[in-house]
């Protein structure tokens, strides 16, 4: 590992780190960035991804000469310099772009005993957190629909503190009759929604589940509704309170995951 200095933003070793807002670009390149310290360690940690290089500040190299390996090239640069780079304020100083990994077998998943599958979450913020839940609570994957946010998508990784980086993921298609699959394999597909019957902390704890997480405001559409073994809610104080789709993946999975503790 040799770290090479940069101070020109045209750098043609520099590409993969512009534009980094288009996620459509990154996408047709091949390749994804990771931002941040932590998540750049838990990106070597994983070892599951060929990191392309890493672009970082003096003081996030020496915090992380331990992982950085040979082969990824390592480029050096002032703050001021990766700002310019990538376009917009950017104050963590540690960048990776890593090549896309092919597609998980949905086989693999399906060999689990927890998943989180979700509806048409397509706001990356609320992406993140529930990868940062399903990785805290120990579920073994996460299973989205088409037109959901890309897991791999900048601001997704850095939300989910490296969750996207850990925890596997796959499209489950044709949606929503893919989810028969689930059933046939043997989980239990539970739907959370508000106005099931009970709370998903009285549902007794199958073998092997499935929470089902639609988008905030639409929620689960009625064919997804009507494909899953059965519904429930978290209880809530009487009034008009409702949780985002991270927080009730975080609640849903600690209730599952501590069944019979």
């Amino acid at each position: 590992m040799r770290p090479v200095r940069v101070d020109d933003v045209a750098d043609p070793h520099l590409a993969d780190y512009r534009e980094l807002k288009d996620a459509a670009l990154r996408r047709r390149a091949g390749v994804f960035v990771a931002e941040g310290r932590l998540v750049v360690r838990r990106l070597f940690d994983a070892g599951r991804f060929r990191v392309r290089s890493v672009l970082v500040t003096e003081a996030a190299l020496d915090d992380l000469r331990d992982v950085l390996i040979d082969g990824a090239a390592v480029y050096v640069a002032s703050d001021d310099t990766i700002k310019r780079i990538v376009g917009f304020k950017f104050h963590r100083g540690c960048l990776a772009a890593v090549e896309r990994p092919p597609a998980t077998p949905l086989a693999s998943l399906l060999a689990g005993r927890l998943l989180v599958v979700l509806e048409r979450v397509t706001n990356p913020d609320n992406m993140g957190g529930v990868f940062r839940n399903a990785m805290a609570f120990g579920a073994d994957g996460v299973l989205l629909s088409s037109g959901c946010a890309d897991p791999l998508y900048r601001k997704a990784v850095r939300v989910s503190m490296g969750g996207t980086l850990r925890v596997p993921f796959a499209v489950l298609e044709p949606w929503p009759e893919a989810l028969a699959s689930l059933r046939a394999a043997g989980f239990t597909v539970i739907a959370l929604t508000p106005d099931a019957p009970r709370d998903v902390a009285d549902v007794p704890a199958p073998v092997r589940a499935a929470l089902l997480f639609g988008a905030e405001g639409e929620g689960l559409s009625p064919a997804a509704r009507a494909a899953v073994d059965l519904h429930a809610r978290i209880v809530m104080a009487p009034g008009d309170h409702s949780l985002n789709v991270a927080t009730a993946s975080a609640v849903a999975l600690h209730r599952l995951a501590h069944k019979g503790d």
